[in-house]
């Protein structure tokens, strides 16, 4: 079974880079034939191709979860994915909306039991910078465990 870690993000805009911080960490950490460790900046019907041919995927990224503390991180499912600021405009699908599309194309995609999201709760996404803020900063190495802890868990 082949495992995807995708982190999500923009590198230059302070949290929206988290999952890339990330997948990063993961990937010096990680040296299993069976994952394979990717950054991208898109989202929506962008990502199909991306994981496209994967068995498993963990996905990365910066969020605006409800009610959460900057640093926060959250294991979510696929049903609790929201829309994101990576769509690249008002005419893109939600990432749920995307799978389903790919999926209906006959792409061989990870079903939504074999999809985990990491979230970690943001507090700016708009400002220019490549160091996170401190709070989310304190969250990197949580989200690398909890991204190491889901890969042992889907040991081959």
């Amino acid at each position: 079974m082949k495992t995807l870690v995708l982190g999500l993000g923009n590198p230059i805009l302070t949290d929206d880079g988290i999952g890339i911080h990330v997948v990063r960490q993961v990937a010096a950490q990680c040296a299993r034939n069976d994952v394979t460790c990717v950054e991208a900046s898109v989202g929506g019907v962008r990502l199909l191709e991306t994981i496209a041919g994967y068995d498993r995927l963990i996905l990365v990224d910066a969020a605006g979860v409800h009610d959460a503390a900057a640093g926060q991180v959250s294991r979510l499912r696929v049903k609790d994915v929201q829309a994101s600021l990576h769509a690249g405009s008002t005419h893109d699908l939600s990432f749920g909306g995307a799978l389903a599309f790919g999926r209906s194309l006959g792409l061989k995609l990870p079903e939504d039991h074999d999809i985990t999201v990491i979230a970690i709760a943001v507090e700016d996404v708009l400002t220019f910078g490549e160091a996170p803020t401190p709070a989310v900063a304190a969250a990197l190495p949580h989200a690398v465990e909890a991204v190491l802890s889901e890969l042992a868990r889907m040991a081959p």
